[in-house]
């Protein structure tokens, strides 16, 4: 298994570890997933994601390529602005969902899915028929997620640069805890806000100690991926690999919002336009169970009749609510809001709502 520059320090908190992506990553510290959930809703958390993917794009075609191999408009960027997107495969799937932060009409930068690293370079490389000069800087970042409504305040006492001046999906590269160049992103896989730090691995512990050292008062803890996976999934954002993947399309994901088909020409775009005009088969829904039960991913979903209709790609039991949650997808015919679809768990038909 691959390691981040903060595996030993997960180890030495007491971390249950586990294979992510191929890194040996830490799921929950001895808190627990539901206290862990909670101070990251409450207060402030860091996660530790220095295995995802940054691949730089640079050169005057830079934005043709781009437009080209992504579904949403990367024209409408500004510099210091990102984009959440996604790649589709020429097949109608989805290669990776993303995002791209613009420095410059001929430089930006792309961040994938660790599990998708090699796979999206790759892809990348195949679609280069523009001349652009792609470089692979996974192996040289580090990154943490700072998430939480204390998370700003708290960073702020490391940084002269006004955090609350850099808008959502927005980005500086400035000097954060004595170090140079650190990219401040207001983005998050959480909902509950805050910025992401990306910098040069080197640093990865002069920034950890600093980070947990002015937040002492704030109550900043250590964040695995049990409760990254349950904070998004409460926010009802899509995980690669669970809710989307090669086989999903945009459309059917609920992610119409950045297939931009009337905007340029892209991969896939024919095959999407077709499927908008006839419509998609099934969709992917946001369920709460009605009675107790947890949906685990690749539970069947049916209908009143015990008829498989689709299948769940994410469940848990919210740690705030104690309700069980879900995605999944389920025919067109059943995809309605406030319908009523069963979720089957040890062969017992449970009622969830779509919501």
């Amino acid at each position: 298994m691959k390691t981040t520059p903060y595996t030993d320090v997960h180890i030495a908190l007491g971390a249950k570890m586990a294979e992510f992506a191929g890194f040996n990553m830490p799921i929950q510290y001895p808190t627990g997933i539901n206290q862990e959930h909670i101070i990251v809703r409450t207060g402030v958390g860091v996660f530790d994601v220095s295995h995802m993917g940054e691949f730089w794009v640079k050169g005057e075609k830079a934005l043709d390529f781009l437009q080209y191999i992504t579904t949403n408009d990367v024209s409408k960027l500004e510099a210091g602005k990102a984009q959440y997107t996604c790649m589709p495969n020429g097949k109608g799937g989805i290669v990776d969902d993303l995002i791209i932060y613009k420095y410059s009409t001929t430089k930006y930068l792309m961040v994938v899915n660790a599990g998708n690293i090699d796979k999206d370079w790759a892809w990348v490389n195949e679609q280069n028929t523009f001349g652009v000069n792609l470089e692979n800087a996974s192996d040289r970042y580090a990154q943490l997620a700072v998430q939480g409504p204390k998370a700003t305040e708290m960073l702020q006492l490391l940084t002269d640069a006004d955090l609350s001046a850099i808008p959502y999906y927005s980005f500086r590269e400035w000097s954060f805890a004595g170090v140079q160049g650190v990219i401040l992103s207001n983005t998050g896989y959480t909902g509950a806000g805050g910025f992401e730090l990306y910098f040069p691995k080197e640093y990865a512990m002069q920034i950890w100690d600093a980070l947990f050292e002015v937040g002492k008062p704030f109550g900043l803890a250590p964040i695995g991926l049990g409760a990254r996976d349950s904070l998004r999934l409460e926010k009802w954002y899509c995980l690669y690999g669970h809710d989307i993947d090669d086989t999903t399309s945009p459309l059917e994901a609920g992610l119409g919002w950045i297939t931009k088909l009337n905007a340029k020409d892209f991969i896939d775009k024919e095959f999407l336009m077709k499927q908008k005009a006839e419509g998609v088969k099934r969709k992917l829904v946001h369920f709460e169970c009605i009675e107790r039960a947890i949906p685990r991913n690749g539970y069947e979903i049916c209908d009143k009749d015990g008829n498989v209709i689709g299948n769940v790609t994410s469940g848990i039991m919210l740690p705030t609510t104690k309700v069980g949650i879900g995605m999944g997808y389920v025919t067109t015919e059943q995809a309605a809001k406030d319908n009523t679809i069963y979720i089957k768990i040890r062969e017992k038909l449970q009622p969830a709502k779509i919501v």
